[in-house]
């Protein structure tokens, strides 16, 4: 695949970001975030596609390329929020739009909701409002996360003594992916280490949630939206077992052919969705 991006590097108050830059200069500004341990390069296929659109993908906080959060501090999903409007401010993008996959989707989504002058377009693949539980489990989920966090200090990442192994790792994660996708994971995700290959993604982003919303007020974050906003759900993704959950979405939606990641597994997706991004984007 040849480049077809700029790579840049973004030094913002409180950390630095990788990311990858696509499209003209005058084109429409966009903040696309990836998934939960994936990368920039989850747009690798798909930013190509997407006309008349100035793309900055990110490596989010602890993955890729990006630093990872001080010592002591978390990955709330409102600390992406903080960071997207960061990049915003750096790049001078008083207003622009949000192109978000999985945890990338339901960042997009915060913020979308929490600041809907900033955002003029929300697209969404296969993920939308943040994970919810009901209030009453709040102190349970509390302690399971405390525990977690004075775990980790034993839990060490694992070692693949190849690349191939580490691909092949991947391809068969919690969300598997095709070799190609995992492929294009690995060159931004993979470090070398004594012994092999390991993932640069931070530790910290596998501890369990410390706090989750109601389904209430996670919805209060869609119900806000007041820019055009268009959801993209993989027919056999994560978001089509819920259509309880769709049916309540006040934002159109498209069901496609594939997976989780079909944005990224193959070519085959990565125009489905782009066909699909290309007319939503025009929405003036």
């Amino acid at each position: 695949m040849s480049p077809t991006f700029e790579e840049v590097r973004l030094s913002l108050p409180h950390i630095e970001l990788a990311a990858h830059l696509f499209g003209p200069e005058d084109g429409l500004p966009v903040i696309a975030l990836h998934g939960w341990l994936d990368n920039a390069n989850s747009f690798a296929r798909l930013a190509p596609k997407l006309k008349g659109l100035r793309i900055i993908a990110l490596d989010m906080v602890g993955h890729g390329h990006s630093g990872h959060r001080p010592n002591g501090a978390g990955y709330a999903l409102w600390d992406y929020a903080h960071d997207v409007l960061q990049v915003a401010e750096q790049l001078g993008w008083k207003r622009f739009g949000l192109l978000g996959h999985s945890m990338g989707a339901i960042v997009s989504m915060v913020l979308a909701g929490s600041l809907p002058e900033r955002i003029s377009h929300l697209a969404l693949i296969d993920g939308v409002i943040p994970p919810t539980d009901k209030g009453e489990n709040a102190a349970e989920r509390m302690g399971m996360a405390l525990q977690a966090q004075l775990d980790l200090r034993e839990k060490r990442k694992p070692v693949y003594n190849t690349l191939d192994r580490a691909i092949e790792a991947r391809m068969k994660g919690l969300v598997a992916v095709s070799r190609e996708a995992a492929e294009l994971l690995a060159q931004r995700g993979l470090m070398p280490v004594p012994g092999g290959y390991t993932w640069r993604t931070d530790n910290r982003l596998t501890l369990p949630s410390p706090l989750r919303l109601t389904q209430e007020q996670a919805m209060s974050f869609a119900l806000r939206v007041s820019c055009p906003a268009h959801l993209v759900v993989a027919a056999d993704g994560m978001l089509a077992k819920h259509p309880e959950l769709l049916e309540r979405l006040p934002f159109s939606r498209e069901q496609l052919a594939g997976g989780h990641h079909l944005h990224l597994n193959d070519e085959a997706g990565a125009d489905l969705v782009a066909d699909c991004f290309n007319r939503f984007f025009a929405i003036p």
